[in-house]
């Protein structure tokens, strides 16, 4: 029988069991993140002054997930808002609860931080997960816009 899911912040010494979830991550959505890029990103969400974070989903001893998280200032709240940016399961534990366990310390993180908001966007094919999604969150009604830059 499986253990339950265990979440931990990163710590330096993750990155090299990260780093396959988050190349695994960028094929799921048919993309290539540079490695400069990519190597910013862990010095920042390991970096106790930025407002980035992330988290590592455990199960049977093995890093199976991760998610990555951003506080930020609004407009709308005197508290601040957290955007679930990123969000990855291994594909061979999916269905064991590691996804939800992610999103809640999510939730948890941004309330200990006076955040009024956790929101995040998918792509509109990821129907699988919005299975979980649709039971954890509330749609918004909004539709994104961007120009890249």
């Amino acid at each position: 029988m499986s253990q339950p899911v265990e979440i931990r912040l990163f710590t330096a010494q993750n990155k090299a069991a990260w780093l396959p979830l988050w190349k695994a991550y960028q094929d799921f959505y048919k993309t290539s993140i540079a490695d400069n890029v990519t190597d910013l990103s862990w010095q920042r969400l390991l970096d106790a002054n930025e407002p980035m974070n992330g988290a590592l989903a455990i199960i049977d001893d093995k890093i199976a997930g991760f998610v990555h998280y951003i506080r930020h200032r609004s407009t709308w709240s005197t508290g601040g808002y957290c955007y679930l940016q990123d969000l990855y399961v291994n594909p061979d534990v999916r269905g064991k609860g590691l996804g939800r366990a992610l999103i809640e310390h999510v939730y948890q993180a941004a309330a200990e931080a006076d955040c009024s908001r956790v929101y995040w966007l998918t792509h509109e094919t990821n129907t699988d997960a919005m299975v979980l999604y649709d039971r954890v969150a509330d749609k918004s009604g909004f539709i994104q816009y961007r120009k890249m830059l």
